[in-house]
């Protein structure tokens, strides 16, 4: 049976082994670093894009809100000067003479022309208070669809940040395994995103009220 001695252990060969898998490691460590850093840019400018696209839409949210505050005030304002029209209405109504009193024909018209006049401004006010509450209510509206979309942009964030932490981390280790968990999070972040840019119905609304 041979054995194999010292003299048959030739150094080159060793040498070469270990050289060449240190070139194998660093090759793989090269690759490694590359995808995150590809990934990571990726992520940056899909991550601008839906910041800007969330800014808008934040801006639209807060000129929905403010819109319907200012219908709200109108539709009070409104209110308020019907019933002030209808109360006018009433005791003009009580004060005006009966067909059989003695009154002059002038003051009977007057108070004909009275009515007539706060009869008008009664209903005009009641229709454009019913317009104002109509128009604020479509704010809410097109608030809550705003809102819709910033929590998939909200949740979009939230998940790519996870993502770029994890990638951070897998550049220091050098483990592909990390790198491999972490596109799941760029997944369902990219998803969300794009759902968000595509104004598409996915709404998590368990993990989104879990997170508010």
């Amino acid at each position: 049976m041979n054995r194999i001695t010292a003299m048959d252990i030739d150094p080159k060969d060793l040498i070469e082994q270990a050289q060449s898998a240190t070139e194998l490691k660093e090759a793989r460590s090269v690759r490694l670093n590359a995808a995150v850093a590809v990934t990571v840019a990726v992520l940056a400018t899909f991550m601008g894009i839906c910041k800007v696209k969330d800014d808008n839409i934040v801006q639209a949210m807060q000129q929905a809100q403010a819109d319907k505050l200012d219908h709200w005030a109108y539709y009070q304002a409104r209110n308020l000067r019907q019933e002030v029209a209808e109360a006018a209405l009433t005791q003009m109504e009580l004060a005006r003479p009966a067909p059989g009193e003695a009154a002059s024909s002038v003051k009977s018209d007057a108070y004909a022309q009275a009515i007539d006049k706060y009869r008008t401004l009664a209903k005009e006010q009641a229709q454009k208070k019913e317009e104002m509450k109509a128009a604020a209510e479509q704010d809410q509206l097109h608030y809550d669809a705003s809102n819709y979309r910033d929590d998939q942009f909200d949740l979009s964030d939230a998940l790519l940040a996870i993502a770029i932490a994890m990638l951070a981390v897998t550049a220091l280790t050098g483990m592909w395994a990390l790198y491999w968990a972490a596109l799941v999070p760029t997944g369902f972040g990219v998803l969300m995103g794009v759902a968000g840019l595509a104004a598409l119905p996915i709404h998590p609304d368990a993990l989104i009220k879990l997170l508010s």
